[in-house]
Formats: C-alpha cells, sequence, structure tokens
C-alpha cells in the first residue's frame, strides 16, 4: 500500500514538473496535473493539499538532488577547483536528463516561492559554485587574475548560459556534457594559471556507481 502511494506521489510530482515546465506555474491547473498523472482530484489532494505543495515538492527534488551531487563529490576529496567543475557539469547533465530538476528552475525563474528556508534551485546552485571558490581562493588554488569579483561574475554567466532562464527544454536539449568540458579547458589557464590547467579533469566526473562497475 506504501509503495503504490509512493508511486502515485511521483507520478504527481513528475506531472507538475512537466506542466510546470512547459506552462509555468501560474497556467497549470490541479485538473491538468491530476490528468497527467492518470489519477483522480481527490487523489492528487490526497498527497498534495495545494498547487503550492506540489510546487515545493518539485523545488525539493532538485535541492536533494544537488545536495546528494555535492556529498558524492566531496567524498572524493578531489579539492574545491574539481568540485566547481563538476558541479557546472552537474547542472548541464541534470537539466538534460531530468524534468523534475528543469521544473524546479523554471519554478525559481518564475519567482515562485521555494519552500521555507530552501530558496530556489539557481540560488541554490550558485551559492555553491560561490563557496567552492571561495575555498579555491583559501587554498591558494586560482591565480591571481581570478581572485574578486570576475570569477563570481562569470560562475553566474555559466549558470544563465547552461540554464537559460525560462526555457523549455525537453530531455536531451541543452547544451552537451562534452561542451562544458571543451569550455573548461579555455577557462582554467585564466582561474588557476597556465602551469595548472593540467591537474584537472573537465570531462563529467563517473557516479560511483559507473567507478564500481568498471573497477
Amino acid at each position: 500500500m506504501q509503495e503504490r502511494s509512493e508511486r502515485t506521489r511521483r507520478r504527481l510530482v513528475d506531472a507538475a514538473a512537466e506542466l510546470f515546465t512547459r506552462s509555468g506555474y501560474a497556467s497549470a491547473t490541479l485538473g491538468q496535473i491530476a490528468a497527467a498523472a492518470g489519477v483522480t482530484k481527490g487523489a492528487l489532494y490526497f498527497h498534495f493539499p495545494s498547487k503550492e505543495a506540489l510546487a515545493d515538492a518539485v523545488a525539493l527534488h532538485g535541492r536533494t538532488l544537488l545536495r546528494e551531487f555535492l556529498d558524492e563529490r566531496h567524498a572524493t576529496g578531489d579539492g574545491p577547483v574539481q568540485h566547481l567543475i563538476d558541479l557546472t557539469h552537474w547542472l548541464t547533465l541534470a537539466r538534460r536528463e531530468d524534468p523534475v530538476v528543469r521544473a524546479a528552475f523554471r519554478l525559481a525563474d518564475d519567482g515562485v516561492t521555494a519552500p521555507a528556508g530552501t530558496g530556489g534551485l539557481r540560488r541554490a546552485w550558485l551559492t555553491e559554485a560561490g563557496r567552492l571558490l571561495g575555498e579555491a581562493e583559501a587554498a591558494g588554488e586560482l591565480s591571481a587574475d581570478a581572485r574578486g569579483d570576475g570569477a563570481e561574475a562569470l560562475l553566474a554567466a555559466l549558470l544563465y548560459g547552461m540554464a537559460p532562464p525560462g526555457a523549455d527544454r525537453p530531455a536531451g536539449a541543452g547544451p552537451r556534457p562534452e561542451g562544458g568540458g571543451a569550455l573548461w579547458q579555455l577557462l582554467l589557464p585564466v582561474l588557476v594559471g597556465p602551469g595548472r590547467a593540467g591537474r584537472y579533469r573537465t570531462a563529467p566526473p563517473r557516479s560511483r556507481a559507473e567507478a564500481v562497475r568498471a573497477a
């Protein structure tokens, strides 16, 4: 019974995510979401008392995936610059492959208030990127030219270039992961200095499961 309830809840979140991304939060209705999920409005209200509660679930899904990725990367001990590179790859891959993540960005861009204390996914990504940049500077990994406001402006430009506001991007659309690697090959000599750029992996990271399978 609990497993069936969880499947229904996930169908509702997925349906809401698709409609929020395609139509925007204001235009999506609970009736449309219930129909897309294949459930009655009564079943929808059993799991989510309002459209705001569905938006909260979408936003929290995006935040949870971001936190899980960062925790996995931190466990590798690779260092803040490598984690920063990997964070941009997460942005590209998550936007391409996960419709709920795309919807979480769309909600933030539409100005929909996120659950209390969480902030929007776009703000969360920038906050984590800025934190990693600060750690890299404190660790002496950054070049003299990369210290200060310029590097933070670069991160914001990367975010809005890889995840443009309000765009309806179906699965598989948007920047490709290999494009992010090529971009970092250009940026690293500025960020860390020409003699240090070769120390970092610019390709997308492998997940723990992938690394185990390859071992």
